[in-house]
């Protein structure tokens, strides 16, 4: 992961952290449903920065005995715990939440916190304005995400971007915050509309619909994170430049099978079965295994491990029809 991603992830936690602090204030001087939950969202938030640092440090662990492809596959596990907590945490205590100021509501707090040059500052104001200085701070979080990932994958759409990246951290804090900023905008209207209407059910209607929010986004992210975790192949402009360079060695009459799958966002497993020319000999085979080792790994500075086998055709064709029946 480069620098800029984990800058990221820094600057989204101390934003989160900060956040929190001034959400929960707010919620303990009004009641506001909507304030707690938002206040649980991102210290949830703030955790799960810290389990993406440990996954990315766990990850960067040598092979062993025990693990021979490597700990790359420790940021796909401690992304995806971080999309059930999001789901399990922020999303279920804010529903919880919101369900239970719906069922027994109570009027918001409002009481003069201070009066400056004869102007009363009441409650309302003060959380509302930690409202939108949290939009500005998850705002600038955002940004600091966006340009990161971009960073990573330049000329290309960001959907499209989001959908091939095989690193999911940046992906995470990517939707974290968007969902950060649709929950801050759903909490503002809501206490807005339940002070101005005197009407306590917004307030917890809000919570209710942040936490909605958040069981989207640990949904989509929990998706995203299973298919890594399981094994997902390189990209089909990685696996395309991969056959063209097997098909320009000379003495390889044809590519039985390709396979590449990623251990870790920097780390390619390829397995490549080939059916040489009836004539070479082993010592050309040897040639051609080592040159085309080198020329993938050149090519592609994520490949980790390279396994080349020399098999005929028809008998690859026999063996995948026998693992087919």
């Amino acid at each position: 992961m480069s620098h800029s991603s984990k800058g990221a992830i820094y600057m989204a936690a101390a934003a989160n952290l900060l956040i929190a602090v001034a959400k929960f204030g707010g919620a303990a001087i009004t009641g506001s449903a909507a304030m707690m939950s938002e206040g649980i969202h991102s210290l949830v938030d703030t955790g799960n920065q810290g389990l993406l640092l440990l996954g990315l440090k766990l990850s960067t662990k040598q092979p062993d005995k025990k693990h021979p492809l490597g700990y790359g596959k420790e940021t796909y596990f401690w992304s995806f715990l971080v999309a059930v907590m999001i789901f399990g945490l922020g999303a279920g205590v804010s529903i919880w939440e919101g369900i239970d100021k719906v069922i027994h509501p109570h009027v918001l707090d409002i009481h003069v916190v201070a009066s400056v040059v004869g102007f009363d500052i009441q409650t309302y104001h003060v959380v509302l304005s930690i409202l939108v200085v949290a939009m500005f701070l998850e705002g600038a979080a955002f940004r600091t995400a966006y340009i990161a990932f971009v960073a990573q994958n330049p000329d290309t759409p960001i959907f499209k971007a989001i959908r091939n990246t095989k690193d999911p951290t940046v992906i995470v804090i990517l939707f974290e915050d968007s969902a950060a900023m649709l929950g801050l905008i759903v909490a503002f209207f809501g206490i807005s509309a339940a002070y101005a209407f005197n009407m306590p059910i917004l307030d917890g209607l809000a919570s209710v619909t942040i936490g909605i929010i958040l069981a989207v986004t640990a949904f989509f992210l929990a998706v995203e994170c299973k298919g890594l975790l399981i094994g997902e192949s390189a990209s089909a402009q990685t696996r395309d430049m991969i056959s063209a360079m097997v098909e320009d060695i000379p003495g390889v009459k044809r590519a039985n099978e390709i396979i590449t799958i990623h251990h870790g966002p920097q780390s390619l497993m390829v397995c490549i079965s080939l059916d040489f020319q009836d004539k070479i000999t082993s010592n050309q085979i040897e040639a051609i295994v080592s040159q085309l080792e080198r020329e993938i790994r050149a090519t592609i500075p994520v490949v980790s491990k390279v396994f080349i086998e020399a098999q005929n055709w028809r008998s690859h064709q026999k063996l995948l029809e026998k693992d087919g029946a």
